[in-house]
Parts: structure tokens; C-alpha cells; sequence
């Protein structure tokens, strides 16, 4: 542990970073789960409505840079590919 009182006040603000960040990534992975599960289902309204706020989260988490604005452009980009694919 830092001994140090600026590294102290770091390590805690690394912490609580990571606690949000690591948060953000498991809603956007509960929502990939469910898009893939309405279109293995074969539901298309329901997976239109999953991909739309699947999106959303990849968007928000982006913004809040979780993670890279290409790595959510893509993560759409194949999702859809999948939703167009059910069709």
C-alpha cells in the first residue's frame, strides 16, 4: 500500500474506476447475450428491440471511454450483420 498521500488518493480513485468500468463492460455483455438469444430464438421484433439498446449501452460506454469508439462501431457493425441475416 502507498505510503504517500497523493498515491493513496490514486489508488483509490483506480479502484473505484475500475468497479464502474468493470460494471459498464458486464451490462454491455448482458445485453450482446440477449440480442443473441432473441435472434437464435428467431424472434425479429424482439431482437430489434434488444439491439436497439444494445446499442445504446455500447454507445454510453464509449462516451465514457470503457471502451474505444471503433471497438463499439464494430460490435454494432457484426450485431447487425446477424440481425440482417435472420431476415
Amino acid at each position: 500500500m502507498a505510503n504517500i498521500k497523493s498515491a493513496i488518493k490514486r489508488a483509490k480513485q483506480a479502484e473505484a474506476n475500475r468497479t464502474r468500468n468493470r460494471a459498464c463492460k458486464s451490462s454491455v455483455l448482458t445485453a450482446r447475450k440477449k440480442v443473441l438469444e432473441a435472434i437464435n430464438v428467431g424472434n425479429k421484433d424482439e431482437a430489434q428491440k434488444k439491439f436497439s439498446a444494445y446499442t445504446s449501452i455500447l454507445d454510453k460506454a464509449a462516451k465514457k471511454g470503457v471502451i474505444a469508439k471503433n471497438n463499439a462501431s464494430r460490435k454494432k457493425s457484426r450485431m447487425a450483420l446477424g440481425l440482417a441475416k435472420m431476415a
